[in-house]
């Protein structure tokens, strides 16, 4: 019988990595593990879920020990302003982890990032390809974060061309339950656009995340992509299309809204999830990688996922805190020696049984 290749999907308590592994577990061929620092809200039918942080050094043993093929890195916890906790999760624990997963032999690993990273300028070319330079603005916590994220990568890939490695980077994320910078942006009353712009926007329904990102885990396609519905659609035409009124505000009042939330401008800041700049300046992705290398297409078109977040759009529950390591490594010591111990007995059992039938 051949062996079930292991796929381990971290941050399985979020809602991409439950998405994700929900995903995962009825591929066959395939056994799902998920990891992090406390159980999922509900329970996943065929997932094996592990409680650990991604910064253990005991993480390195998990991964031999358990024989993982491909991670799934998901646990990044998302923040509007820059967060040293958040960092210490999202950036640190990213380079531990593939540090980890470089000495265990894992064969490829998977992460998540946004088109957000290369940052809305007003030199900007028509589509931004995945070489482009990395200029998002690092006012916006969890873009600084994928920025450090995506620096480390560039070199970690010369020190471990072993392990493959794969970055999705999605457009605005628009769905029916999930919370991003764009849903909360939308769901406002108002959802100014800034006087005088209109730039060219580009949307990705969520149901389409989990798809892209469950073919790169199954599909061995390395490298970096960028991931979006083809249509490009202006700012304003995206907010007619969910029933928002054609408001607009003076730009200076954005940014100073933007710096100055605690005194005057904080009324407006809670209308701007999303930093000015992106509200104002181009940041169009170039699709061509997407859809000639990593093979793959969207289900919905950009029109497709703004009705259906106007039709269907319902609360979703809000980020949910960071958390630093929980200091529980011995239960993970535990852990790892009570797999190993029940993998003996079983390899055991078998060749008693297999030695048996040759007997008779």
């Amino acid at each position: 019988m051949t062996e079930k290749k292991v796929i381990l999907v971290t941050g399985v308590a979020g809602y991409w990595g439950r998405r994700v592994a929900l995903r995962l577990v009825g591929e066959t061929g395939y056994r799902i593990i998920g990891l992090d620092r406390e159980p999922p809200a509900q329970e996943i039918q065929g997932l094996d879920v592990l409680e650990a942080d991604v910064r253990s050094p005991l993480l390195v043993d998990l991964l031999r020990a358990e024989e993982v093929d491909t991670v799934c890195h998901l646990d990044l916890v998302e923040t509007m302003q820059p967060d040293d906790v958040a960092f210490d999760l999202n950036v640190m624990g990213t380079t531990k982890l593939l540090d980890a997963c470089a000495d265990a032999g894992v064969r490829k690993v998977v992460l998540r990032s946004s088109t957000a990273v290369y940052g809305a300028r007003p030199s900007n070319p028509a589509f931004l390809t995945e070489d482009h330079a990395l200029r998002g603005s690092k006012s916006f916590g969890t873009v600084r974060d994928m920025i450090e994220i995506e620096k480390f990568c560039t070199g970690f890939r010369w020190q471990s061309p072993g392990l493959m490695l794969t970055i999705l980077r999605f457009a605005s994320i628009v769905g029916p339950t999930v919370d991003t910078p764009m849903t909360r942006f939308l769901k406002n009353p108002w959802a100014p656009s800034l006087l005088g712009f209109d730039p060219r926007m580009q949307i990705i329904h969520e149901d389409d995340v989990v798809e892209a990102l469950a073919h790169a885990v199954l599909n061995d396609v390395p490298g970096v992509f960028n991931v979006a519905s083809t249509e490009v659609l202006p700012l304003n035409k995206m907010k007619g299309l969910v029933g928002k009124l054609p408001v607009s505000v003076f730009h200076p009042f954005a940014y100073w809204g933007m710096r100055f939330r605690e005194r005057a401008g904080a009324a407006l800041a809670p209308s701007l999830p999303i930093e000015p700049d992106y509200l104002r300046y181009p940041w169009v992705a170039d699709l061509r990688r997407m859809q000639e290398e990593l093979g793959f297409t969207p289900r919905y078109s950009a029109e497709e996922a703004l009705h259906q977040f106007k039709e269907q759009c319902q609360s979703t529950r809000g980020l949910q805190p960071s958390a630093g390591v929980s200091g529980n490594d011995e239960k993970l010591r535990e852990i790892i020696e009570q797999r190993r111990r029940m993998r003996e007995h079983q390899a055991t059992t078998a060749s008693g049984m297999a030695g048996g039938g040759q007997d008779e």
